[in-house]
């Protein structure tokens, strides 16, 4: 592997809950989780069930960097298999507001009765680490800032050797944030914005904490990024729904991901 290499997979893409059957095998069933490559450093964004398609060897001590603390964004770490290897090491970053990024609000999930025992009591070596800004994983810097969803969620930027990837789910739009967030992603190589919902959706769900491709299409044009995956698709949506959305924002820089991508930067 090259030590330059900077990229981004797609482990799992789904929002707020897990899905099955054949209307979702193009897109994926699993929810939120990708894995992105830096040289010899992996590092995951968010935990959802998609992290049991992560593969069993990766170089360094894997990073999970978590956005906020949902179910859907944390629900893979229970069956995360190298939590279970005795010797292996793993990293998981945790927002300050929950705990002080001690763990103990993971533990209020992944301990009995709700799971047969805690995350730290596996056979690995775990560390849960506060998640706070800038950090640095070897020569990646992680920045990020507050996003717009209820309870809060981090929207954060890596760079790596003159390359950035910003990650924004969990997002409504606001327009004091959105400025902000115009201004934190500029010029941005690869832009993962959240757009659930369709733009009739979301005038009948605000405060649920979600966004739209046409809006994230704006915050790409405004900020100059250069590409953009729609993540965090509704659970209610299938293959059909989101080829037909994908085909209306009809920009080839703009894909809606499906689980399995590897985008290289």
């Amino acid at each position: 592997m090259s030590g330059a290499e900077f990229s981004l997979t797609v482990l799992g893409t789904r929002g707020s809950m897990a899905v099955s059957g054949r209307d979702y095998s193009e897109f994926g069933m699993a929810t939120s989780c990708y894995l992105v490559k830096a040289g010899d450093e992996s590092i995951f964004l968010d935990a959802g069930s998609g992290l049991v398609n992560a593969p069993s060897e990766l170089t360094g001590t894997p990073v999970i960097l978590l956005s906020h603390l949902h179910i859907d964004h944390i629900m893979g770490l229970g069956m995360y298999t190298r939590l279970s290897r005795r010797g292996a090491d793993t990293r998981i970053c945790v927002p300050v507001r929950y705990d002080g990024g001690t763990g103990r609000a993971i533990d209020s999930l992944f301990s009995p009765p709700l799971w047969p025992l805690k995350l730290a009591d596996y056979n690995g070596n775990l560390k849960y680490d506060p998640l706070s800004f800038p950090m640095h994983i070897g020569e990646v810097t992680v920045d990020g800032m507050e996003g717009n969803h209820p309870g809060g969620c981090l929207v954060m930027k890596l760079c790596y050797r003159g390359k950035t990837i910003v990650y924004v789910t969990d997002y409504e739009y606001e327009e004091e944030s959105f400025a902000a967030l115009t201004v934190f992603a500029r010029g941005t190589d690869l832009l993962l914005y959240d757009g659930q919902f369709t733009v009739e959706e979301s005038k009948v769900k605000k405060g649920y904490g979600h966004s739209t491709a046409e809006q994230g299409v704006i915050l790409m044009e405004q900020s100059g990024a250069k590409r953009m995956l729609i993540i965090h698709h509704a659970p209610d949506c299938g293959d059909t729904a989101l080829k037909e959305r994908e085909a209306r924002i009809n920009n080839a820089n703009v894909r809606y991901a499906r689980e399995g991508d590897v985008l290289r930067l």
